[in-house]
């Protein structure tokens, strides 16, 4: 049995990445301020932004109106994804070149298990040190890393030390995050967590190390959350270091016009989304063993929930769309996108049955509307809901 005590795990940070990245495009912007922006529409926001920018009195998450209206010298940039997915793209076969068990997390941010090439260096420090200086030299991106026996507190340090390369050494986790503020734990933002650490005046880590050594009480107050809280708490976490499987994958995302918590238009503009995904099911004879809601709001936050599907017709597809999504949406803000995507694909063929049931039915309907829409285009037949909340969009 293999001793996760024993694991070497780094976790690489390139903060600002799209600030950085849009200084190595164009050197002129290294001294400027400078803000990059999720669209050039009012209701964009903004995503990164220079220190410069920053002292001018722009902030993460203002609008662009409002940035627009200000006085300030910051230059507005358009978020370039595409850019930033060919620079994040070389910087993952950059340190995939000092291990193959490499995660990527997002732009700019990855996950590698060093244990097996320790041996290498003189210590991981050094390790850290010259995975650094390549993507320096590679990239000329500047790096954070952090380094410890598991993912969360090698994540967690790169977030609150400052030094560019740093460890903490097996023993010594639930000493390091004992002082540290409690939003640091991911339980932490589950929101029966979040209430009971709000109202018990949870603020540190080490309180909660405390509350959750009586393990009845914990139980009492975090529920099915306890043992892993208790266990981040502690800088416990066995999760490994998964390089990606770059799965098939089915994706469909809808930006809408006018951020909004209108519940009636997203709940249409889910089950819209939910039905282009069951129509390319259905067109592979495929069902989904995974699926993913992800919601975005106007203040950059976002939350994403998993779940499965059992079949490919429209109604059972769209209804655990909407159930995702639900759990999803438990936020007071404005919604900007809403996202879909199904992964794992299973065969599943449509079979014949003697007996008239609502699946049967189901079943045959989303046939016919396949019939159609093969021939007229997807947008051909949709929903009189649907039909109805375009017509009230062109009319605002």
């Amino acid at each position: 049995m293999a001793n996760t005590a024993l694991r070497s795990i780094f976790h690489i940070r390139m903060e600002d990445f799209e600030l950085q990245a849009e200084r190595v495009l164009d050197t002129s912007l290294r001294t400027r301020p400078i803000a990059i922006i999720s669209s050039h529409h009012q209701n964009g926001t903004i995503v990164s932004l220079s220190s410069e920018a920053r002292e001018e009195g722009l902030c993460r998450g203002m609008k662009v109106s409002l940035a627009r209206r200000m006085n300030h010298s910051a230059q507005l940039l358009p978020y370039n994804h595409s850019f930033y997915t060919r620079l994040n793209n070389y910087l993952y076969t950059t340190v995939s070149s000092f291990t193959p068990t490499v995660e990527p997390v997002g732009f700019g941010k990855f996950y590698t298990d060093m244990t097996g090439v320790n041996h290498l260096y003189k210590n991981p420090i050094q390790a850290g040190s010259v995975i650094a200086q390549s993507i320096q030299d590679k990239s000329s991106l500047s790096s954070t890393i952090g380094i410890s026996s598991n993912k969360l507190v090698s994540c967690i340090s790169v977030a609150v030390i400052p030094e560019k390369i740093h460890q903490i050494v097996h023993g010594e986790e639930e000493c390091f995050l004992s002082p540290l503020n409690s939003s640091v734990l991911p339980s932490a933002h589950k929101p029966s967590v979040k209430k009971i650490i709000r109202f018990l005046c949870l603020n540190q880590v080490f309180q909660i190390q405390q509350i959750v050594g009586y393990v009845n009480t914990s139980k009492v107050l975090f529920g099915i959350h306890h043992q892993k809280l208790a266990q981040e708490s502690r800088g416990q976490d066995t999760s490994v270091v998964c390089p990606p499987k770059h799965p098939d994958h089915l994706l469909e995302q809808a930006i809408l016009s006018v951020d909004t918590n209108d519940e009636m238009l997203l709940r249409t503009t889910v089950r819209n989304l939910a039905e282009r995904i069951a129509y390319r099911l259905r067109k592979r004879r495929q069902t989904a063993q995974k699926v993913r809601v992800e919601i975005h709001y106007t203040d950059g936050f976002k939350n994403t929930h998993f779940g499965n599907f059992q079949g490919n017709d429209n109604p059972s597809v769209s209804q655990v769309c909407l159930n995702l999504f639900e759990k999803c949406n438990y936020r007071r803000n404005r919604i900007r996108s809403v996202l879909i995507d199904a992964t794992h694909f299973i065969p599943f063929n449509l079979q014949m049955n003697i007996f008239v049931t609502s699946h049967t039915k189901d079943q045959d309907l989303s046939c016919v509307l396949d019939h159609i829409r093969n021939r007229y285009g997807f947008s051909s037949i949709q929903s009189a809901i649907a039909l109805t909340q375009q017509l009230q969009n062109h009319k605002t």
